[in-house]
């Protein structure tokens, strides 16, 4: 059983965390609710304290008492600035400043906050700090608005929950991750590239360092920060990327799911070609498939994880013959015909082709398919043992 400070804030989300700490103590953990006092605007701490299990305390540092988790859910962006600030005001963000372990925030708010530059500076200082986040996810508002903001669902928070306080998985193995779109030199300033943002990626990198991997991220070009306590290297084009990979010693797990140019010029130019009224052609070479590379080389008990980008069945199709191809052991497909999955979107949808099968992995965080992709590389682990 493990001890689990649940923040509540003042956002009229807080009545799904009645269901997150019912989930929570049918999981036998023990719950200690802080309920801000905006949050008591909604929703009684009697409330939460029945469903908890336990009585008012007369411990005035109750919220100071040693905890295997601080869970914020739901976090309103007034919480999520004093947090990323080191503002303690309340029972939860004392609680917050003295805990010494991982910490879990649900966002909540209106898409606008959400999207605002303050908000999304401090999300990133606290991604920084190790802080995970689960959601917000996208749907209609209590105001009425429809955007990215609403609270994940109690049950996504309590698995996510479950995987933070379970054993690391992948304790005493090396894994590397490979993210983001390389861009392939034109001249000094053009390139040839992708819209990949890297945040499947650094999802995966994040998800493996949280199950006690040694990580290391082969980062090209992200549109977001690189992970905490993940060691990073540049490798912005697909020669970079090729030449890190290879020289990499003793890796256990191979996620290669950067978007790797397929084609790059085959002269880039040394200084920037003046504009003119002429045309341009551009002769373009293939490039070193990293994938096959590694497939080719694989060592006995090595697990390469292959991602492949197509458009819906067909596309699907060609990508399972990446288990050959690629000697890979898993093939993870997304569909990039769509808008709202994948390229540069916050979420994802896949599907996980291994030589037992297909397995679907519905519309979902990057980080809840990041968690389905590590499941299923802990499952053909333990196949190899």
């Amino acid at each position: 059983m493990s001890r689990i400070l649940l923040g509540v804030t003042g956002g009229i989300a807080a009545y799904k965390a009645c269901e997150l700490t019912r989930l929570l103590v049918k999981r036998d953990h023990e719950v200690i609710p802080l309920v801000t006092p905006g949050a008591q605007r909604f929703v009684a701490e009697e409330t939460f304290l029945a469903l908890a299990r336990r009585p008012k305390s007369e411990d005035v540092y109750e919220h100071l008492t040693r905890a295997d988790l601080l869970v914020v859910a739901p976090c309103t962006a007034n919480t999520l600035a004093k947090l990323a600030s080191g503002i303690a005001d309340n029972v939860l963000t004392e609680a917050a400043l003295a805990h010494r372990g991982p910490i879990l925030v649900a966002p909540a708010m209106n898409p606008r906050m959400w999207a605002n530059a303050a908000t999304r500076a401090n999300v990133e200082m606290l991604v920084a700090r190790g802080v995970e986040l689960v959601g917000p996810d996208e749907g209609e508002m209590a105001e009425g608005e429809w955007g990215v903001g609403r609270m994940a669902e109690p049950e996504e928070i309590a698995a996510r929950v479950a995987q933070l306080l379970a054993p690391g998985a992948l304790a005493g193995r090396r894994v590397l991750v490979t993210a983001g779109g390389t861009r392939e030199p034109l001249d000094s300033v053009r390139y040839l590239g992708n819209r990949s943002s890297g945040r499947m990626g650094v999802a995966l990198a994040e998800e493996a360092r949280r199950r006690g991997a040694d990580v290391i991220l082969l980062a090209a070009n992200l549109a977001i920060p690189a992970p905490h306590g993940v060691e990073t290297i540049p490798t912005p084009t697909a020669e970079a990327m090729r030449d890190a990979a290879l020289a990499l010693p003793d890796v256990d797990v191979l996620l290669l799911a950067a978007a790797v140019a397929d084609y790059r010029p085959a002269e880039a130019l040394a200084a920037k070609r003046p504009k003119d009224d002429h045309g341009w052609t551009v002769e373009l070479a293939p490039t070193d498939d990293i994938a096959r590379l590694l497939g080719r080389q694989k060592r006995e008990g090595q697990l390469l994880v292959a991602f492949g980008a197509e458009h819906g069945d067909e596309g699907r199709e060609r990508k399972r013959t990446m288990l050959d191809t690629k000697n890979a052991d898993l093939v993870v497909y997304n569909d990039v015909g769509r808008t709202d999955i994948g390229f540069d979107a916050a979420d994802n949808e896949v599907v996980l082709m291994t030589r037992d099968g297909d397995r679907p992995v519905g519309k979902s965080s990057k980080q809840s398919v990041a968690a389905a992709i590590l499941d299923e590389v802990e499952r053909l682990l333990q196949k190899q043992w």
